[in-house]
This record gives C-alpha cells, structure tokens and sequence, in this order.
C-alpha cells in the first residue's frame, strides 16, 4: 500500500448526513480515512423548503438550535473525526428552471455554506486540505473555488441524473463538477467510465460493504414465517421498488416453476403492492424486517435473485446486497448490467425472464460446499479498506503526473 495517504486534513462532504439512518457510503470511507487522517465529515445544510415540510422532526429541530447558536455545531465523532453541522440555512432553488438563475442563487448558497465550514477548518487548524464531495453537484459545485483545497475528489457512487430532481440542472453541472476536480473516483465501473467522459482522471474503487454479520449457518432454523415452505427457496432481500426491480421476471420465475418458493423480504411501492404477484401462490411477501434479521432469511435462500431492470437509475448502480448473497455462499442468479460485469466469475447473469429459470435450475443443480468458500472468499475482498486504498492509489496516481510536469 505504498500510495497510502498519512497525516492530511480531508474535508467530506455530501447528501448524507452523519446523523442519516440509512448505510452510507461515505460515513464509511470518511471512518476509513480517519484511521491515518484527521476528517472533517460536513453535514448538508439546513434549506428552507426542508425546515418547512419537518418543522416537528428532531433532526431537524437539532439543526434550529445550532443555527441560532443554542448548541455546538462542531462534534467530536471519535479520534481523528468530526462532524459539522453548518449554522446556516440555504435556499431552496431546484424548482427554478432556468440554469443561469439557478447558477446565480446556488453561488450564493454555496458561498454561504463555505463561510459557515471556513471557521471550523480554522478551528481544528486544518491546512492544505483535500476535498471529497460525495455526489453532491449543487450545493459542493462552487466548493473548490470558495475553500480552496490543495485536491479536489469527486465521488460518484450512483447515475444521479437519472432521477428527476438532479436531472433538471445536474445533466449541465454534473460534467463541470466533473472536469473541474483533480480527480474522480466511483464505485462501479458504469460510472467511473460516466465521470472518464468529463475527465482523464478518473478510477474504479470499488466498493466496501459491511458483511461481519452476513454469515452462512447450515444448522440455523429459517425464520418462522418461511420455515414450513416445502421445495426449493428462491430469494430476493431488500426494497421491491417498481423502478428498480423487474415484476416480470418474478412473475415468470413464478409461473414457470410452481414447484419454487419466491420468497420477497423488504418493503413494496405502491406498484408491488397492487401487482399480480400477490394473486401467485408461490410468491411469499414477508413485508420489512428488521436489518438484524436478513441474515436469517438470506440463510434460508437456496438461490438469490436480484431482479433488476435495466434502466438509466439502475445500469451504474453497485449492487451491494449481491456481496451479502455470496458472502453466506449462496448462489445467485441476477441481472446482467455493466456494474455486475465485476461478479461474472460467481453469480449467474441473466438477459431475459427465460434466463432466469434455466439459471435458478443450474444453480440449484450445480451448488457445491467448495463454491461456498469460493463466493465468500470472493464478497470479503470488497471491504472499505481496499476501497479507500484504491482511492489512495488514484490520488498517488494523479500526484505523480503532477510532479513530473
């Protein structure tokens, strides 16, 4: 690990908060540099439309209290960590539609939020920093020129102009953001290809995933609610979004073999909810279970499936409950896209429903105890460790071009 980044000051910043509920890209590879760096973790800041729709929220209340001076703003996470909620509230400007406006405002927004951290970098006597903006194009666009890092990294970890609310002004900036930092970094090989558009310098890190938990147990009981399906237990974990995943190809698996058990565990959208699956008899919903508990039911999967669609949200996309399947041994079986290319040695790739049935059938035929140990070896390469010292050997990579011109 000889490009191993030792004794500098990062500055991250991002959509996620640190007090965010959900897993966190990020907070992980912010933990990470923290072991051999001192990090600066920025919150987002308060905006008013948010102030106004969660006035009752805690978090947001929290937020309140810090812009009006009645708490810190600047907590120590652990050695070598803090996080900053910025005393200050933007504004609201994605509603505006025409992009030289919108450029205007979120300037100014950006120069608010840059006044607000510039005290807490004098504070902890941060010097030279180097900058890490987590996908977030609007309010970090004007970040290196207002902070003035020694390095700027842009991390792209999701296709974010696929979605509506970054597509409207982030199909223009996001390719600016792009070019204008020293260096980019992504997590799927979709996207680091995205962002080596809009600039030279840009690498696949991978992806670390937090797998501890996820271990395979031959002589574990399934959890209740499946333990008397009789016959093969195909199985899918996670949220059943209409955008992300393909009704059809769970319909078909269905239909086609009465004999299986598919088996949804995770919360439905509206879609799922009225859909036709629910009228299958071999379709099993469990609804959302507690994160502790997936384990169990991944356990109890003969094969795993990850019905994906293929569509702009989802082609770059890093498909981490796919390190989960294989990190219990399980076979899975999921849909082929360019960021699953990197699983082609241990997972089944389909490109059609047909697909899917005559894989789950191989799958089941051909599972073997030395394919277990093969899989799990495979998902504990993906750690936050390794993912971070990929983003070290791209910084090394770019400081030495530097140094040599």
């Amino acid at each position: 690990m000889s490009n191993m980044i030792r004794n500098r000051d990062i500055v991250v910043i991002g959509q996620q908060p640190w007090d965010t509920e959900i897993g966190s890209n990020c907070k992980n590879i912010a933990l990470e540099f923290s072991k051999n760096n001192r990090v600066l973790y920025i919150n987002s800041p308060l905006d008013r439309i948010t102030l106004y729709r969660n006035k009752k929220d805690p978090k947001i209340k929290k937020r309140l209290d810090i812009i009006q001076g009645k708490e810190e703003n600047l907590i120590l996470i652990k050695d070598n960590l803090w996080n900053f909620y910025p005393d200050c509230m933007v504004e609201s400007i994605n509603w505006i539609g025409s992009t030289k406006v919108f450029n205007f405002l979120n300037l100014r927004n950006n120069k608010i939020l840059s006044r607000s951290i510039l005290p807490a970098l004098e504070q902890l006597k941060f010097k030279d920093i180097i900058l890490f903006n987590d996908n977030e194009m609007f309010k970090g666009f004007f970040l290196n020129k207002l902070l003035k890092p020694a390095l700027s990294i842009y991390y792209s970890r999701d296709y974010m102009v696929a979605v509506d609310y970054w597509k409207k002004h982030g199909l223009e900036l996001e390719p600016k953001l792009i070019a204008g930092n020293d260096l980019c970094v992504a997590n799927s090989t979709f996207l680091a290809d995205y962002c080596k558009q809009f600039n030279p310098h840009s690498y696949y890190v991978g992806q670390g995933c937090d797998l501890d938990v996820f271990i395979e147990d031959a002589e574990k009981e399934a959890p209740a609610d499946i333990r008397a399906l009789n016959g093969p237990v195909i199985g899918y974990v996670g949220a059943l979004q209409s955008i992300r995943l393909d009704v059809e190809i769970i319909s078909h698996l269905a239909l086609a073999k009465p004999e299986w058990n598919i088996v949804l565990v995770g919360p439905e959208d509206e879609v799922f909810k009225s859909s036709l699956l629910h009228g299958i008899p071999n379709v099993i919903f469990t609804g959302i279970k507690p994160i502790a508990d997936l384990p169990d039911y991944i356990n109890a999967f003969d094969v795993c499936i990850n019905p994906q669609l293929v569509n702009e949200v989802t082609i770059g996309n890093y498909p981490r409950k796919i390190d989960e399947y294989l990190a219990m041994g399980k076979p899975v079986v999921a849909t082929a896209t360019k960021a699953m290319e990197t699983f082609s040695d241990f997972v089944y790739l389909a490109e059609s429903k047909e697909d899917y049935v005559s894989l789950v059938a191989l799958a089941l035929e051909n599972d073997q105890v030395e394919l277990h140990h093969a899989r799990r070896g495979f998902a504990l390469e993906h750690t936050w460790e390794n993912s971070v010292a990929e983003i070290y050997n791209a910084i090394g990579s770019v400081q030495k071009e530097r140094s040599t011109k």
